[in-house]
């Protein structure tokens, strides 16, 4: 009895070793990984921001440069993307106020309501420009934003503010992350101010240079490029051209006829090329017509490395004679 006793004693601590090395294992292939942070950008400018500061994390993207941001349909993916994201960026200014409250409501995500922490809206971190009054629910206004313009990702000088208080806020949102995000921003705000620099002076010799516009997606680009915006395609914000407002701007530029028409990447580019060709016929032999030139108005893909620097190089390459000496 005893040496029956003795063997299973010794088959036990024999097998126990063993047993407790499975069980470990079995335990951490149960456990759930860890897990990248889920960011649920409202713009492409922003997602581009966000994998600045926090590149392994898994970020959601509400729209795209063939968009208007105005106007979103709250799909069923949208609400699914919200609903599992940890933090969420969006310009605010009332830019997404006719899609993301619905998104909100949907979601049902305490952490990306209004007022909780991980909701950030950039435009809180800058002056806007443009304040309007309100249109009270005329929906024959056009988009009017009463805290002013809300398309701010386009003036790299913004951008910097942005950057810091998007940081700070996912240091306080991911306290693990607190120093790597500090680091990036460093590094990404000394890389900013040398390309601003460059910037500056290659629009120097361009200031004051006169431009037909559509809505004001690009009017922050205008103010920092020192352009003048000299009429606009819609009639009202937000509204589409019309045929007498066209009439009207075409004997308005006959005079002085502008060299550029720009208009988003998003918009019907019909209207510009109209006036551009009744331009042309006005003031044949008196000077070029104008270029119509249809840009994206906010980074083309945000995914790409440098999206944000690489955005801003090819709306100057666009907009500007061809630097002297650039490869071609």
């Amino acid at each position: 009895m005893r040496l029956r006793l003795n063997v299973a004693r010794r088959r036990w601590q024999t097998a126990a070793p063993l047993a407790w090395v499975l069980g470990v294992m079995v335990a951490w292939a149960a456990a759930p990984a860890a897990q990248a942070q889920t960011v649920f950008a409202c713009g492409p400018e922003w997602a581009a921001l966000t994998r600045v500061l926090l590149p392994e994390a898994r970020v959601h993207t509400a729209t795209h440069a063939q968009q208007d941001p105005h106007h979103i349909e709250a799909r069923p993916a949208l609400i699914a993307q919200l609903r599992a994201a940890d933090a969420a960026i969006c310009t605010g200014a009332g830019l997404e106020g006719g899609w993301l409250p619905t998104l909100q409501q949907r979601a049902g995500n305490p952490r990306v309501q209004n007022g909780a922490p991980g909701l950030f809206w950039a435009a809180s971190a800058v002056t806007l420009l443009d304040p309007r009054p309100g249109a009270g629910g005329n929906p024959f206004a056009g988009d009017i934003h009463e805290e002013g313009n809300p398309h701010l990702h386009a003036d790299p000088r913004r951008l910097p503010r942005v950057a810091r208080a998007w940081a700070q806020r996912l240091q306080q949102l991911f306290p693990e992350q607190q120093a790597a995000i500090g680091q990036r921003l460093t590094a990404w705000d000394a890389q900013w101010a040398r390309r601003l620099q460059a910037w500056d002076a290659r629009l120097a010799p361009h200031r004051g240079t006169p431009v037909v516009v559509q809505h004001a997606s690009l009017g922050y680009l205008w103010d920092w490029m020192g352009w003048r915006p000299v009429a606009d395609l819609e009639p009202q914000p937000g509204l589409s051209p019309t045929p007498g407002h066209l009439q009207r701007l075409l004997g308005e530029l006959k005079a002085r006829p502008p060299g550029l028409i720009v208009l988003g990447a998003h918009q019907d580019p019909r209207a510009a090329r109209w006036l551009a060709g009744q331009l042309e016929s006005a003031t044949a032999g008196r000077g070029a017509a104008p270029a119509v030139r249809q840009l994206p108005a906010t980074v083309p893909d945000p995914e790409a490395p440098d999206a944000l620097g690489r955005w801003f190089d090819q709306l100057l390459d666009a907009l500007l004679p061809p630097v002297a000496g650039a490869a071609r």
